[in-house]
């Protein structure tokens, strides 16, 4: 198998695509995002690299963080995590609030945003959030083996004046019980977590930790790794979780500013970003291009 060929033919191609889907325009910062732009990352399992398009530009990873947020949570609170989240597909948006009422504050996964401000919630803790901060870029920068990762203030700022919604969810889950800061102080913590900048090359490499194996970094345990994956892969594109399982059958987690962090068990971790995105709010030249990359290398957990 030639991946360089597959990788530089898979940017070939998404050059070409006549559909790039729309940039997320209720973050003005992510608004005034190129939707031409397209890169993409494959870090093997044996150490190499291959990369087409602008897998060297950095864009905000958005709720691709929640996967390193909950490793750290699990790291820290065990399974008592799960007494305050589900793990269940949510069938709904990202960001609704209806079904986080109809189940009485307790979030179907953590994932969902309502989940995902759960899990920022447990890693606070009490803790300010720049030592908060600290630990989720400290954990970040170990899993890429890459110190020059950092958060883009303005992005920050930018969701900190439009993120009304999440402030919504936050309030509703202090009402049922299951914040335990004060909603501000987690909100802004969210806020920042999401607008970690990274390029392709620095997501796949982060992404390593994932891939289990004998060559991946040890940093959670190996029973971790599989349920960090499990959740990936049935709530890691929210209501379109289901639809990105069958056509690429790999764990995934997708951000609102077009990247995608896919990881092939034992053998290889993928990140891709185009910021044009999908109905369902996934990237959509980055879902194709990942479908593409299965297609043509076999990798498939369903074989």
């Amino acid at each position: 198998m030639d991946l360089a060929a597959i990788v530089q033919q898979i940017g070939y191609d998404m050059a070409a695509a006549p559909h790039r889907g729309v940039v997320a325009d209720y973050i003005p910062e992510l608004k005034r995002v190129d939707p031409s732009q397209f890169g993409l990352a494959v870090m093997t399992a044996d150490g190499q690299t291959y990369h087409c398009g602008d897998a060297d530009v950095r864009f905000s990873i958005q709720s691709v963080s929640k996967v390193f947020t909950l490793a750290l949570a699990l790291g820290r609170m065990g399974d008592q995590l799960w007494t305050r989240v589900g793990r269940e597909p949510s069938g709904h948006a990202f960001n609704s609030i209806l079904q986080l009422e109809t189940e009485h504050g307790i979030p179907r996964n953590p994932f969902i945003n309502a989940g995902a401000l759960v899990v920022t919630d447990a890693i606070l803790a009490g803790h300010p959030p720049r030592e908060t901060l600290g630990e989720i870029l400290r954990f970040v920068r170990a899993a890429a083996g890459d110190d020059n990762i950092h958060i883009n203030p303005d992005v920050a700022q930018s969701e900190e004046q439009t993120g009304h919604r999440n402030r919504a969810l936050a309030h509703f889950l202090l009402a049922n019980a299951n914040l335990i800061n004060p909603p501000e102080l987690t909100c802004g913590t969210y806020f920042h977590q999401c607008a970690i900048e990274m390029t392709c090359l620095q997501l796949a490499q982060a992404g390593r930790f994932l891939m289990g194996g004998p060559n991946a970094p040890r940093l959670v345990s190996p029973e971790r790794v599989r349920r960090l994956n499990a959740l990936m892969m049935t709530c890691g594109h929210y209501d379109g979780s289901g639809e990105f399982a069958f056509r690429v059958g790999l764990p995934g987690k997708s951000g609102v500013g077009g990247g995608i962090l896919a990881i092939v068990p034992g053998r290889a971790s993928i990140a891709v970003w185009s910021p044009g995105l999908n109905e369902r709010g996934n990237s959509q030249l980055g879902t194709l291009a990942i479908e593409h990359l299965a297609r043509a290398t076999g990798w498939s957990v369903f074989g």
